[in-house]
């Protein structure tokens, strides 16, 4: 009999990556296989959900699940790795309650609560980055969380030293200006009657330089945003969040969410630090972007590089562990907008169709002109049944094209952001780092790949004693190492 492609596993063992008890730990990192550049030196972190089950529950959502923040440490000594989990006002009530009590993206259930009535309880499980000598965990619509950049252990709210509370609409995206240290994000605050796009941009210590206020005709979800040397851009896909579902009928924010691909999507351009009014919007055809790339000016011509999917990704995310099964493709597209008419100059996509997520560039060169940038896919993409990632993934613009392509073999997987770091004695040089999950043996790493050569395989593997979850956004700062006792 002809298989039913509906029930196809195309994810074998990805259960395994999902439904475990997480493990807090420190330790040396001991077997490593291949060659650990001799110039990487600093801290590479990672954050994302890892606890989906208590007491007999299960989250439905991948967006659910208590943060915890991984971190590699290199010194001359060698590699250290520890895990923790973020502790949040969530993790700490829902430990000693032995039960999940707060309402989740993608799960409600009778009595779930809510902080202040309003918002989610944030798990703070998406991103994790070094700031105003700080490392702040980041989660959606909510205020950072200070950890200790060694031991991981929480230190509490960072509230920007004042100047935002607990219920700020601050996104998970901060985004870094190489220019000056500073850091820029934005929230929605959602309105029934006037939503609104804020954006805030903090100097090097953590200082609130200005913060801008403009109205928006929709309450778009939106995750992530653009920035370049002048502007800060906005991806508004017609995927809406019903707030009065949300409050009203006790449902999650997943079943709150609207996609109307009629009313079409736009590009909001926002110069950085002018008055509301100087901003403007583009039509931007009908499709939905979770990440861009990557922003720059080239003088009149503003370049705005996306991942674009035909249809939001968010309903792929469930249920737990049955991820991806009728995920749509996304491919990467520039879009070329001039910015003395206003007008939508150029769109170009390339062929790469894997459902890619993820991207990356180097980090010093956000807002600038650039060609590289990394990324995770889906070989699978296109196939009905639960999928992962398991391609690592080079664009370059210079070609228009993604040639450079590793791929795992059955039952491997790879997770995390895939974070570039560059060699400080040859700009020419420079390092990938992702996580990598043997569902087949219960088995995880993290891989160095050569960034102009991912197709050539791993240069190294640095094998974990304990499994870990599929990590989110991370990040490497060249400034924390591991001291020495």
């Amino acid at each position: 009999m002809p298989t039913d492609i509906a029930t196809q596993d195309l994810a074998p063992g990805l259960d395994r990556c999902f439904l475990f008890d997480a493990v807090e730990g420190s330790y040396e990192i001991t077997g490593i296989t291949g060659q650990v550049p001799d110039w990487l030196r600093g801290s590479y972190y990672v954050n994302g959900p890892a606890r989906f089950e208590r007491a007999g529950r299960r989250y439905n959502h991948w967006l659910d699940g208590d943060g915890m923040v991984c971190a590699l440490l290199f010194d001359e000594h060698g590699v250290r790795f520890t895990s923790r989990f973020v502790g949040t006002r969530k993790l700490r009530e829902e430990d000693a309650a032995g039960e999940f009590l707060f309402r989740g993206f993608g799960t409600a259930f009778p009595g779930d609560r809510l902080r202040r009535g309003l918002m989610l309880e944030p798990p703070v499980n998406v991103s994790v980055y070094a700031f105003a000598k700080r490392l702040l965990a980041f989660g959606e619509q909510s205020l950072p969380i200070e950890l200790d950049p060694v031991t991981l252990e929480t230190r509490g709210e960072f509230d920007f030293h004042g100047r935002l509370n607990e219920v700020s609409p601050f996104a998970a995206h901060a985004k870094f200006d190489p220019a000056n240290g500073h850091l820029i994000n934005f929230g929605i605050s959602y309105s029934a009657t006037q939503p609104a796009l804020n954006i805030y941009e903090f100097d090097a210590a953590g200082n609130l330089e200005r913060r801008s206020r403009h109205p928006i005709e929709l309450p778009h979800s939106n995750h992530d945003f653009g920035l370049s040397a002048k502007h800060c851009v906005f991806f508004l896909s017609p995927l809406l969040m019903d707030f009065g579902r949300f409050w009203g009928e006790g449902l999650s924010v997943m079943e709150s969410l609207r996609w109307e691909p009629e009313r079409g999507s736009r590009m909001l351009i926002a110069p950085r630090g002018a008055k509301k009014d100087a901003a403007f919007t583009v039509p931007a055809g009908q499709g939905y972007c979770l990440h861009l790339i990557n922003c720059f000016e080239d003088g009149r011509m503003l370049t705005v590089d996306i991942l674009e999917l035909e249809a939001p990704v968010y309903p792929e995310y469930q249920p737990i562990p049955d991820l991806f099964s009728n995920v749509r493709p996304c491919w990467p597209v520039r879009y070329k907008i001039d910015l003395k008419s206003r007008k939508l100059a150029e769109r170009q996509a390339m062929d790469y169709d894997r459902t890619p997520d993820f991207p990356s560039i180097d980090p010093r060169l956000v807002s600038q002109k650039y060609s590289d940038f990394w990324m995770l896919g889906i070989s699978a993409s296109g196939g009905a049944g639960r999928k992962f990632f398991d391609q690592l993934a080079r664009g370059s613009w210079r070609s228009g094209s993604v040639s450079d392509v590793f791929q795992t073999p059955a039952g491997e997987y790879l997770a995390g952001e895939p974070v570039f770091v560059g060699n400080p004695g040859n700009r020419e040089q420079g390092v990938v780092i992702v996580e990598h999950l043997n569902a087949r043996n219960d088995e995880a790493a993290f891989l160095l790949f050569d960034a102009l050569d991912v197709k050539g395989g791993p240069v190294a593997r640095l094998p974990l004693r304990q499994r870990i979850h599929p990590g989110f956004h991370a990040s490497f700062s060249s400034t924390v190492t591991v001291p020495q006792t």
